[in-house]
């Protein structure tokens, strides 16, 4: 999915409600930002899809948490 895709796709999401497909959307931008080295960026996006799978009650909250953890970016969490 390319960038444009991308945020047209987290823009209906957000408007959807969509908490599932937040989640799924921010990982990937978080994943696409990490294999281009931009770890702030991929930080920032797997930050926001942490909080919507938090806030959902996702399995996905606790490798989330790791990565976030694993970058100095949490508290590793008991989840």
């Amino acid at each position: 999915m390319n960038r444009d895709e991308l945020d047209r796709a987290l823009l209906q999401a957000h408007e959807d409600k969509d908490s599932v497909e937040l989640v799924r959307l921010y990982t990937l931008a978080g994943d696409q930002a990490e294999a281009a080295g931009n770890i702030d960026a991929a930080c920032f996006y797997l930050t926001h899809a942490f909080v919507f799978a938090l806030e959902a009650g996702l399995p996905e909250a606790k490798e989330l948490n790791r990565r976030l953890a694993e970058r100095g970016r949490a508290h590793p969490l008991e989840l």
